[in-house]
């Protein structure tokens, strides 16, 4: 999987309007089926059936200067957006192809280039971020005066710090072949350097669970469910890859406990966050999974975490910001 990075500066009139125009509101295939093709149609058709998905684009750039980065798109990439000092918004490549016809339906012309949006991808499981740039310079070691410039493709060790930092999966897409010399075989021995983060990484969860559980067993912060302590974790409020050395060593606020029978993957992943006061809120995301719903209603709706207070709550903020899965954001919501 590669991740990109998309520029698509909200404060730009036309690039606000192609926002609002198609991943705000989802493009309609019916609507267009005069210019999208025969083979683009059935594919879309079979990856939405709504008959609706949230498009964008991208132009050849100056001398073609794009293509190269373009060709590397393939289904089940990443794409975060940039603009306004931030990343906004992130989702699943679900299917790219080319086509200027229905580029300047859309959107039009550049009228800087002359050009229009050409190079064409369909987005699926779009999710709200607020990611400001200052936090990305310091977590991929960019210099400050670094900006995401054009459309790129990230290096791979800088696109998984970004898809973990916000708890993103990519969606589950129609998958470009691979031959078998190309698929990594199962149970593939991590490398040195993982190795070790591994066991650092283990290290210090058994320390802040020994500090936040002392007993043989404990109480899960989100669903409040008393239980043994194999079934508890020391779950992290704000990532611990975005958090700095002070914060690692805050253990009593910046982590919770957390249960494994389902709460800490649901915090994990952002389908649940606590509000400030304590109130745990469930995204619109959990909907689509029954199971998930299921467990939420029975579990969480409703419920007041007693570990969220006024020191803890700049942890969670940033859980709400970075992590909780919304829609797309609304321009005024990017621009705040």
């Amino acid at each position: 999987m590669t991740v990109f990075a998309q520029p698509a500066s909200l404060k730009r009139t036309a690039v606000r309007r192609h926002y609002e125009d198609t991943i705000l509101r989802p493009v309609v295939f019916e609507d267009h089926d005069d210019v999208l093709g025969p083979q683009v149609l059935q594919a879309l058709r079979a990856q939405f059936p709504s008959g609706q998905a949230q498009f964008w684009g991208v132009t050849p750039g100056l001398n073609n200067a794009n293509l190269p980065q373009i060709r590397k798109m393939q289904p089940g990439d990443t794409v975060f957006f940039s603009g306004n000092k931030r990343l906004y918004l992130v989702g699943t490549v679900a299917l790219t192809w080319h086509n200027p016809a229905l580029a300047q339906q859309l959107w039009g012309v550049d009228e800087r280039t002359g050009q229009t949006w050409e190079h064409m991808y369909a987005l699926s499981g779009v999710r709200g971020i607020a990611f400001p740039m200052d936090e990305i310079r310091s977590l991929l070691g960019w210099k400050a005066t670094r900006n995401i410039q054009g459309f790129v493709a990230l290096r791979e060790d800088d696109g998984a710090v970004l898809t973990d930092l916000v708890g993103f999966e990519p969606s589950v897409t129609a998958a470009p072949h691979t031959t078998p010399d190309e698929e990594q075989p199962a149970g593939s021995p991590l490398a040195p350097t993982d190795a070790v983060a591994e066991v650092q990484r283990r290290a210090e969860q058994g320390r802040i669970k020994k500090a936040l559980l002392p007993g043989t067993e404990g109480e899960c912060a989100l669903c409040g469910r008393t239980l043994p302590r194999a079934f508890l974790v020391a779950a992290h409020i704000k990532k611990r890859a975005a958090c700095s050395e002070e914060e690692r060593w805050d253990i009593h606020n910046v982590a919770m406990l957390a249960c494994l029978l389902g709460c800490d993957s649901l915090f994990e992943h952002g389908f649940v966050t606590v509000e400030v006061g304590g109130t745990i809120k469930v995204s619109p995301v959990a909907e689509g999974a029954p199971a998930v719903a299921k467990y939420v209603a029975e579990h969480l709706v409703g419920r007041s975490v007693d570990w969220w207070s006024p020191e803890r709550d700049k942890y969670y903020a940033w859980h709400r910001s970075h992590s909780f899965q919304t829609g797309a954001l609304a321009p005024d919501q990017v621009e705040k």
